[in-house]
């Protein structure tokens, strides 16, 4: 990884899904930890298959010489009557992450979500859009979960995502708009930006200076634009195979590797893939990722 200019870890979402509960079932936190050793990197995010006890977290990471970057955190802020007990959900987090040695926290609103919102139905079909209220009270939301997570000297970093109210280009402008550059922070997601029809390097371009994390995830476009063409959801085009690791998939890394090594982004990028182990090998595709990744330094 001495050829990056940033440091490079990955999710165990290559090897274990965590929207698609199938893919990977039976693998255990022991054979990811040890595969992202051989594979030479030192970040990882927490997965559902990872020790839920801190202790033994932290000794099977330290065994390895494995840093805990980062955790997905959920919350629900659009809606005010949920904004304590979200906070209060958010705090403990925070402090599990300052604990285990993180500095950024992934952060993404499941208000209207299809898939993660628990006020929806299984009868329903689309993500609902924020109106005025929602946006107002989701940046009032995040602003003060990102002075909870300042004070313990972490970031929160927001996660644009498929599936959810902040996923097209014009929501992720939006967003930042909104919200206090100094408490919310953006977690750059290249593949999540293209399923949400922008032009992965606009989002880079745009919003560099608020950028404080980055996901490294592929895109299949012969693949998306079918499953659009079917209608289909964001869980269901994971399933059809939507998305890979860099360099296995369509989109142009190039001028993404190079823009951030031009403008000096040093922090963690993790690699994406969110596919069927079974039918691409999570060691395999992370191997012909980094030596992808590596050839466009």
């Amino acid at each position: 990884m001495g050829k990056l200019p940033f440091r490079l870890g990955a999710h165990p979402i290559n090897w274990v899904g965590e929207d698609v509960k199938e893919h990977g079932a039976d693998t255990t936190y022991e054979q990811i930890m040890d595969e992202m050793r051989k594979l030479g990197l030192h970040g990882t995010e927490m997965g559902r298959k990872y020790p839920t006890d801190i202790e033994l977290l932290k000794q099977e990471l330290a065994k390895r010489d494995l840093q805990l970057v980062s955790q997905w955190k959920s919350v629900l802020f659009s809606d005010p009557a949920y904004r304590e007990t979200e906070l209060e959900a958010y705090r403990e987090h925070v402090l599990f992450l300052k604990e285990m040695g993180s500095t950024v926290i992934s952060t993404c609103e499941i208000g209207g979500s299809l898939h993660f919102d628990p006020r929806r139905t299984p009868y329903e079909k689309v993500v609902l859009r924020l109106d005025e209220a929602g946006w107002a009270n989701l940046a009032e939301g995040l602003n003060a979960a990102g002075t909870i997570a300042k004070e313990h000297g972490l970031k929160l970093t927001y996660h644009h995502h498929g599936g959810t109210v902040v996923e097209r280009p014009e929501e992720i402008d939006r967003l930042m708009e909104l919200t206090d550059p100094g408490l919310v922070h953006l977690l750059y997601d290249t593949g999540h930006a293209y399923y949400g029809g922008a032009d992965p390097l606009d989002v880079l371009n745009k919003h560099y200076d608020r950028i404080a994390y980055v996901h490294l995830k592929d895109v299949r476009k012969n693949v998306l634009e079918q499953a659009q063409a079917e209608g289909c959801d964001f869980i269901t085009c994971i399933r059809k195979g939507v998305f890979t690791v860099p360099g296995t998939g369509d989109l142009d890394f190039s001028p993404i590797i190079r823009e951030l090594a031009a403008r000096g982004y040093n922090g963690w990028a993790m690699l994406e893939g969110e596919q069927d182990p079974a039918k691409y090998p999570a060691y395999e595709f992370a191997n012909k990722a980094i030596a992808y990744m590596e050839s466009l330094i």
